[in-house]
C-alpha cells in the first residue's frame, strides 16, 4: 500500500485512485463500506472525501446507502480503469520507474 522505499512515505493522487478502486474491486459485489475503505486504502476521511467524488463523478464507482451506511461499489468502467492502470505500473516497473 504506501511505498516507503527511499523514504518515501507519501502517494500521488494516480497510486491513491488505484488503491480506492482496488479496494473496491476485491469487496466485489457487495461493495465496501465506508469505514473498511479509510482503513484499507489507507486515507483520511478528507481525502477519501475528495477522491471519491472524483471517482464518481467519472463513473469509475458507485455510492449506495444501505442501512445507513454508505457503500462504494466499482463500475465495469472502473474495472477497466484499474486493469489499465495494473498494465501500466507493471510496465513503468519493468523499466524501473516508479509510479
Amino acid at each position: 500500500m504506501l511505498d516507503v522505499e527511499m523514504g518515501e512515505v507519501y502517494r500521488n493522487s494516480v497510486k491513491i485512485v488505484g488503491d480506492v478502486l482496488r479496494v473496491a474491486d476485491e469487496s466485489g459485489i457487495g461493495g465496501v463500506n465506508l469505514t473498511s475503505l479509510l482503513r484499507k486504502a489507507n486515507l483520511s476521511y478528507g481525502r477519501l472525501s475528495s477522491v471519491a467524488g472524483k471517482l464518481l463523478e467519472a463513473g469509475l464507482i458507485d455510492e449506495q446507502v444501505q442501512e445507513g451506511q454508505r457503500i462504494y461499489v466499482i463500475t465495469s468502467r472502473g474495472r477497466d480503469y484499474l486493469q489499465k492502470y495494473q498494465q501500466f505500473a507493471e510496465m513503468a516497473d519493468s523499466f524501473g520507474l516508479k509510479l
